[in-house]
């Protein structure tokens, strides 16, 4: 989602300086929405692992991945569960649509940092990193980095947009929810814990936790 609005940014092409400017701007709005992700999902993985459920909300989220791929949006949408974010989704569109009506600086972050609230598969992965983090500040820091590690390709795109044709657009369309799938498959082995380096570890915390001797 976040390549067909990168495309349609309102940018001023004749002026280099000036859209490079309003690009950073944009992307500055992107990496505070991750942030703000990264501390919600810091602190939830600092209680997960206090809880010690963090495989299990793993298989979880691969679940949720992989049925929302395969089960029907209409059929989704019948119920309850699936209304409010569905709502909450078409609120953060509309909003999207009015800020594209201007240029300004501002307008630009917003876009920004909405397009940030948009589902997205690739950060639905960082989030998880977010989580294994097991702590609010690494859970910002882990998902400023992921930020930045976007801003090239996305950038990449407002300069060749013209490459990607409308046919080719929906190429790409039919890929995601194949990679959707392919990225829930992997939550559900790692959470599974089948001791398969680098996929399905037998423990998902990427820390240690120091607890103190008895003597």
């Amino acid at each position: 989602m976040c390549g067909p609005i990168a495309m349609m940014l309102p940018l001023e092409h004749k002026n280099p300086t000036k859209k490079v400017l309003q690009l950073l701007i944009y992307h500055f709005g992107r990496v505070s929405a991750y942030m703000i992700f990264g501390l919600v999902f810091g602190l939830l993985g600092k209680g997960l692992f206090l809880a010690g459920l963090q495989q299990e909300l793993s298989v979880l989220i691969g679940i949720f991945m992989i049925a929302f791929v395969l089960i029907p949006e209409k059929v989704l949408a019948q119920y309850n569960f699936s209304k409010p974010v569905y709502q909450l989704i078409s609120k953060v569109k509309s909003l999207l649509g009015n800020q594209f009506k201007n240029k300004t600086y501002g307008s630009l972050f917003t876009i920004g940092l909405l397009n940030g609230f948009l589902p997205c598969g690739l950060v639905y992965v960082a989030l998880f990193g977010a989580i294994a983090m097991q702590n609010e500040a690494l859970g910002v820091g882990y998902m400023f980095l992921y930020g930045l590690g976007t801003i090239p390709m996305m950038s990449a795109v407002v300069y060749v947009s013209n490459i990607f044709t409308v046919p080719m657009r929906n190429r790409i369309q039919k890929i995601i929810p194949l990679i959707t799938i392919v990225i829930g498959t992997l939550f559900i082995l790692r959470g599974l814990g089948l001791d398969i380096p680098f996929v399905s570890p037998s423990n998902v915390s990427l820390f240690v936790q120091n607890t103190p001797h008895c003597r």
